[in-house]
C-alpha cells in the first residue's frame, strides 16, 4: 500500500497493488499494520455500501460527538467525484476541499479522518461505493450542509439539471450557518 498526502493534512489517499492475471485480480484493500504506521489508529465499526445512479449527488454529510466518524471510502463498481471538506474549526485548512476521482479501475481509497464533510457524485450507472467507518450511524450526531454552499464553491462536473440530490440534502444549511464540533 502506497499512503500519498493530499494538500489537507491528514486527508490520505490509499493506492493498493493490484495483481491481475487471465483469473482476474487480487487487491488488499485494508491492512491495519501499514495504516498505523502512517498514524490512523482507527477501529473500524461497521461497513456500509450504496448503489447509485448516474447523477445522484450523496452529501455533504458529517458525523460528531460520541460516534464521530472517520471513514475509508472506495469505489467498487463504477466511478464517483469525492470531496471532501475540512469543518476542523482551529485547522489552518478549516473549509477547504479536496476532490478526487475514485473508480473501480484504479482502486484508490479515500482516508477520511473525523472533522471532514464527505459527499460523493457517481458518474455512471449503478456505482457501489464502500465505506468502513469508525462510528457507528447515530441519527443525533449528523451534521451536514448544503452541496452548492456558494462559500465552499465545489466543483461538481455535472450540470444542476443532471444531479439527483435528496429532499433532506438540499435542505441543509450552509457552512456559514453551524458551528462546527470538531
Amino acid at each position: 500500500m502506497k499512503f500519498l498526502t493530499t494538500p489537507i493534512p491528514d486527508l490520505l489517499i490509499i493506492e493498493s497493488q493490484m495483481w491481475k492475471d487471465e483469473r482476474g485480480f487480487f487487491v488488499e484493500t485494508y491492512n491495519q499494520n501499514p495504516f498505523a504506521a502512517h498514524g490512523i489508529s482507527a477501529t473500524f465499526v461497521q461497513d456500509n455500501l450504496s448503489c447509485s445512479h448516474r447523477g445522484v449527488l450523496r452529501g455533504m454529510h458529517a458525523q460528531a460527538g460520541e460516534n464521530a466518524q472517520g471513514k475509508l471510502v472506495r469505489v467498487l463498481r463504477g466511478r464517483v467525484l469525492d470531496i471532501a471538506v475540512d469543518i476542523r474549526k482551529h485547522s489552518d485548512t478549516f473549509g477547504q476541499s479536496f476532490s478526487l476521482i475514485l473508480d473501480e479501475r484504479e482502486g484508490r481509497s479515500l482516508w477520511i479522518p473525523p472533522g471532514f464533510l464527505h459527499g460523493f457524485l457517481s458518474l455512471e450507472d449503478n456505482t457501489l461505493f464502500a465505506y468502513k467507518v469508525t462510528g457507528f450511524y447515530d441519527k443525533a450526531g449528523e451534521l451536514g450542509i448544503r452541496w452548492d454552499d456558494p462559500d465552499l464553491a465545489l466543483d461538481w462536473p455535472l450540470n444542476r439539471d443532471e444531479l439527483i440530490v435528496s429532499e433532506k440534502d438540499q435542505q441543509l444549511p450552509f457552512l456559514n450557518e453551524i458551528v462546527s464540533p470538531f
